[in-house]
């Protein structure tokens, strides 16, 4: 048993070096012009052997989704219990995704691009990263644990939140203000109006239309029920 954990540990180490130096060459060169082999290289490893941990560059790169994706839940989890209120903890959710990606801007931008297709397995809206889309919908209804939202609205808020930062997100990238403070004050904003519409959504004069519209994006495949939002919370 002890051997088998001290490989798991040395494997996983080797894995987590192999990311960390293909994020190095990625930063400095770029992706298109990083080759697997220059990975390997820098990791010290033949070809082979990174190919085991990583059958592609794709592969590392969706590793460092997975990575953000455990960073920003984290942060998430240890916020939550020291701050009160829907809009502050909203709020620090959003920023924290800014605080965890401030040094990526380029490489996230560049990897934006692929966002355009589909099919390919690095796009941020495509199906090989529906599970991580999943999770991060999970991070953001861990921010309205305790509302009291009924059965539509509990699956809309989550995926309104996630929308709302994927579109952040994207203002982020192209931010060149000194620090993102633009992106910075355009999420305060954006939150305050959001928690400010959710009061007003809560009304049972709305209830109509709040399920209309759940129907409507249900049908199209775009809201996952809570339940489903549960099942890829990180654990």
């Amino acid at each position: 048993m002890f051997k088998n954990e001290v490989k798991t540990t040395k494997g996983e180490e080797t894995k987590q070096r192999i990311l960390s130096c293909a994020l190095t060459l990625f930063r400095a060169r770029g992706f298109e012009a990083t080759t697997m082999r220059e990975v390997a290289a820098e990791a010290g490893l033949s070809l082979g052997a990174a190919y085991h941990y990583f059958d592609s560059k794709e592969a590392i790169v969706l590793g460092y989704y997975d990575s953000v994706q455990a960073a920003h839940d984290q942060a998430v989890r240890a916020m939550l219990p020291e701050t009160r209120g829907l809009r502050d903890r909203i709020g620090a959710a959003m920023h924290a995704k800014f605080d965890i990606l401030e040094d990526d801007r380029p490489l996230m931008g560049a990897l934006l691009r692929f966002t355009g297709e589909p099919k390919h397995p690095l796009s941020f809206l495509g199906e090989r990263t529906r599970p991580l889309q999943l999770r991060s919908i999970g991070t953001f209804a861990r921010t309205v644990e305790g509302e009291r939202l009924t059965g539509d609205l509990a699956d809309l808020v989550p995926i309104t939140l996630w929308s709302m930062h994927m579109g952040l997100l994207l203002y982020f990238l192209y931010d060149d203000s000194p620090k993102q403070r633009r992106t910075r004050q355009l999420t305060d904003g954006a939150v305050d109006l959001f928690t400010r519409s959710l009061t007003l959504a809560k009304l049972p004069l709305l209830r109509p239309m709040r399920k209309r519209v759940a129907a409507l994006l249900s049908d199209a495949g775009l809201v996952p029920d809570a339940a489903t939002i549960a099942r890829y919370q990180e654990v």
